[in-house]
């Protein structure tokens, strides 16, 4: 089964930004997760999912836009 170029732009963007949300998430939790989790890192951490929120969003209307 051979992929089109278009399928393989929407895995490797999709799979590239779950990527950076993973990045992101273990960056706040070797920032902050020293024995355990501050309030300062939760904040960063719903900070991080906002952004992931955000981003999907973004990455969703602009493969939308390439149709």
């Amino acid at each position: 089964m051979e992929l089109d170029q278009k399928t393989r732009r929407e895995i490797l963007v999709g799979v590239g930004s779950v990527g950076l949300f993973v990045a992101l998430l273990a960056g706040v939790g070797a920032a902050y997760g020293n024995g355990g989790l501050t309030e300062t890192g939760a904040l960063a951490v719903v900070g991080v999912i906002v952004f992931f929120v955000v981003l999907m969003t973004g990455v969703g209307y602009w493969l939308a836009q390439q149709y």
